[in-house]
């Protein structure tokens, strides 16, 4: 008999689009916080804030590649 995978699973799917959801959006808030916190202490606010995101938003981006790239090897074999 061939015996389903967990990966061939819609709700695995679903789970990992979620995390990666939250993932990327726990980054961009992380960033976001540490850039007014360092915009604050050392002035022009809006410019560490907008760094801030952007660096969160690359540093989420980034991570949800190698989590995509190592649910895709698992997937292989």
């Amino acid at each position: 008999m061939n015996k389903k995978s967990r990966k061939d699973n819609p709700l695995f799917a679903a789970g990992l689009v979620g995390a990666l959801g939250l993932q990327v959006a726990a980054c961009i808030f992380l960033g976001y916080w540490i850039g007014s916190s360092l915009g604050s202490r050392f002035g022009d606010e809006k410019g560490w804030t907008v760094g801030g995101i952007l660096v969160g938003l690359a540093v989420g981006i980034l991570s949800a590649i190698l989590l995509v790239k190592k649910v895709m090897e698992e997937a292989d074999g």
